[in-house]
């Protein structure tokens, strides 16, 4: 490829930081590290695999908020509203509504538990693929 040459009187040492007009050489590639060694977010957050990872964790987290909220709500309201219903027994002393508060914990469980393995598959992988191409570290 075509270099700048230099003139007769200079030396290339002069010039260490200097391109020649007529380089085609890679022009330096966008950093996401300022000189300290500190991410840019302002850059980072407009790249395309940004914009994946935070489509990927929006549409879990919404939906599953809105499982938990619905699940919640509605033992909150049963236990307030349909009194008969909850102090209804199924084994001795055991009724509707210690089940209902139980299902609270096993509902959280699932949740956890079907987070970490969505992200180990959807938002993990797209974290990795944004770190590389940010050369940002954790």
């Amino acid at each position: 490829m075509t270099k700048a040459v230099w003139s007769p009187g200079e030396t290339q040492h002069e010039h260490r930081e200097m391109r020649g007009f007529a380089s085609f050489e890679d022009p330096a590639a966008l950093s996401y590290v300022d000189s300290d060694g500190n991410p840019k977010f302002t850059l980072i957050r407009e790249t395309d695999e940004f914009r994946v990872l935070r489509r990927r964790l929006t549409a879990f987290v919404f939906p599953m908020t809105a499982l938990f909220l619905s699940s919640y709500l509605t033992f909150v309201l049963l236990s307030a509203y349909a009194h008969e219903f909850v102090s209804t027994k199924v084994i001795g002393v055991i009724n509707v509504g210690i089940l209902l508060g139980l299902g609270q914990f096993v509902t959280s469980i699932i949740i956890t538990l079907g987070y970490a393995r969505y992200a180990k598959r959807r938002l993990d992988p797209q974290r990795q693929l944004l770190a590389e191409k940010t050369g940002v570290e954790e």
